[in-house]
């Protein structure tokens, strides 16, 4: 007599024959939808103040705070807008150069700098480039007062200077960011470059600064943030009106007795465009740089 092999797989009421998942499937597709739900209010968490800020900027200043917060996009009201524009053109422009400064040239000596440590081999190499990482752990609230004399004395108050020359001339994250990105590629690189005759500087020009453009990207952005969000170097450094930056102008809609929560909202919004399109631009090459080369050992 012939054994019968008894099929004792779940059938489906439809009278198909595919089978249910497997537990461990089922599993993995529950925490998948968790990890969804979880991400989704992460986001939310985020953008809610950010729609609160846009609503709140095109609201009248006597509604502004109501609640619950009614919704300014069936009838918006610019006026806060052209309040912020009357008054923030020179700032922004001020924003913008300092921002320029800083990116280029912290690419230049960031660039420079990660190169050195990372593929020359000089005495004390290693020795210094750990001083250099030491220095970011001391806060710069400890540089201020020292600076201050030093700007004086050279005449650097009320210029931009102070705000431009010692981010440029020390950018310890650039430099450790650079660093670990030349470190990642492959030395056959450079020695294909020394057969055909290019000395070091044009081997790093042409050949290694093309391959770190991830990295690169990442320091440009977090660079560009540093200096668009400045509050303190300006405030400390800077005493003309006209020399005046952004971050500056947004707190002038504020005091001990009242803030002006509708133009201060508004100009928000207009200072956080400018950040948004630069992310949106450099976002390919920027989550590359900070989650890729520029972190390995």
């Amino acid at each position: 007599m012939t054994d019968l092999a008894i099929d004792d797989r779940p059938v489906l009421a439809g009278g198909g024959d595919r089978q249910l998942p497997a537990p461990g499937k089922r599993k993995f597709q529950g925490r998948r939808i968790i990890l969804m739900i979880f991400l989704i209010l992460l986001a939310l968490s985020f953008l809610t103040p950010a729609l609160w800020m846009l609503n709140a900027s095109l609201r009248p200043e006597e509604h502004v705070m109501d609640f619950p917060p009614g919704f300014a996009l069936s009838h918006p009201q610019w006026g806060n807008y052209a309040t912020v524009l009357r008054n923030m053109p020179v700032y922004f422009l001020n924003s913008v150069k300092l921002a320029v400064l800083n990116v280029v040239g912290g690419l230049i000596v960031s660039s420079l700098a990660g190169y050195a440590f990372a593929r020359l081999t000089w005495k004390g190499r290693d020795a210094l480039f750990g001083i250099v990482l030491v220095t970011a752990i001391v806060p710069n609230i400890i540089y201020l007062l020292p600076q201050y004399i030093l700007f004086q004395k050279i005449g650097w108050i009320d210029t931009l200077f102070p705000l431009w020359v010692p981010r440029v001339l020390t950018p310890v994250f650039g430099t450790f960011l650079m660093r670990q990105a030349f470190k990642s590629l492959p030395a056959g690189l450079e020695e294909a470059a020394q057969v055909d005759g290019a000395s070091t500087f044009r081997t790093f020009l042409t050949i290694m600064v093309p391959q770190t453009k991830p990295a690169l990207a990442a320091v440009a952005m977090f660079t560009f943030l540093d200096s668009w969000n400045d509050l303190f170097g300006p405030l400390i450094f800077l005493t003309s009106p006209e020399k005046q930056t952004l971050p500056i102008g947004l707190a002038q809609f504020q005091n001990e007795f009242y803030t002006q929560v509708g133009p201060l909202m508004a100009g928000a919004t207009v200072t956080v465009i400018p950040v948004f399109v630069v992310f949106l631009l450099a976002q390919r090459y920027f989550i590359q740089g900070v989650t890729g080369s520029g972190f390995k050992g």
